[in-house]
């Protein structure tokens, strides 16, 4: 893996929590994404400890996306640090009206502090970090908002949740019954043609590799667009799994009753063709048989 630039940080966190990447200018830093959340205090003493005796003050935050682990630390970093908030500009709107619905913090079963936003990206735009000018490009399929950052002249990537180095973000537009998979063979298309040596990445370490994790997501995409009700079902895992990382423990009537506006979640179960009570026990189940949850009593454990 070729090293980092002295100007910039990779933080890889965990599934919950988006990774960090953050670039010092100087005496003002910025972020890229910050975690769920459940782990917003982590983020923000991560914060410090990077940039202890850099003689830099967090002063931004950017996000690629506005999902809720990549945005969910933003209020604790502004009133831990007094920072300014980045938007892609295509959801200004709904930052500024906070439509938990529209944001997908609601429709997913899941939760964000409540923040504004102070400017905004848009594609075609330069972002300034770390001393490096990086071009800003749209990235639909995972979200149809999410923004993508190249740095041509150090051959970098910050692909957020369009690229990871086995996959790609659930095609959420997909489980809506709208365009989702075209778009993602478009991104990926279009990281393809990029110049890039090293991809940071949403989730996962980062990697050089680009043509074989292009490789794996292409194969990853063809497969979903062969069976959809498979990628919904994966889709109705990975959020009941996400609400058992935060939560830790339910019991299964709670977990129901917590995610009964979960629009998402519902048209995932419209999707595979089942009842939505009766999809949110068969996911529990799979993960169960899988080792990712277990079970005691009525109960449902994170494992």
């Amino acid at each position: 893996m070729n090293p980092l630039p002295a100007t910039l940080r990779f933080v890889e966190r965990d599934w919950l929590s988006s990774n960090q990447i953050v670039g010092i200018d100087g005496d003002a830093a910025t972020v890229v994404d910050t975690g769920y959340a459940k782990h917003a205090a982590l983020t923000v003493a991560l914060m410090r400890q990077l940039l202890a005796g850099s003689g830099a003050g967090l002063a931004r935050v950017v996000n690629t996306h506005l999902h809720s682990d990549h945005c969910g630390g933003n209020r604790a970093l502004v009133d831990a640090f007094g920072c300014s908030i980045t938007v892609p500009h295509a959801s200004a709107a709904e930052v500024a009206e906070w439509d938990e619905q529209r944001l997908s913090f609601a429709a997913t079963g899941q939760r964000c502090p409540r923040f504004a936003h102070d400017a905004t990206l848009r594609p075609g735009d330069t972002l300034r970090l770390g001393e490096l000018d990086w071009d800003v490009h749209a990235a639909p399929g995972h979200d149809p908002k999410s923004l993508i950052f190249h740095c041509e002249r150090e051959r970098l990537l910050i692909s957020a949740d369009a690229l990871w180095g086995n996959g790609f973000g659930i095609v959420f537009p997909e489980i809506e019954g709208e365009s989702g998979f075209d778009e993602q063979h478009e991104v990926l298309d279009l990281i393809g043609r990029l110049r890039v040596e090293s991809v940071l990445p949403g989730h996962g370490p980062m990697f050089d590799d680009v043509e074989a994790a292009l490789a794996r997501a292409r194969a990853k995409l063809a497969a979903m667009r062969e069976d959809p009700k498979r990628h919904a079902r994966h889709a109705l895992k990975v959020l009941v799994k996400f609400l058992l990382l935060d939560v830790e423990r339910i019991a299964e009537p709670a977990l129901h009753e917590s995610v009964r506006d979960a629009v998402v979640m519902r048209h995932a179960a419209a999707q595979i063709g089942m009842d939505y009570g009766d999809a949110l026990r068969w996911a529990a189940d799979s993960l169960v048989a899988q080792g990712l949850l277990r079970r005691e009593g009525d109960e449902l454990l994170d494992a």
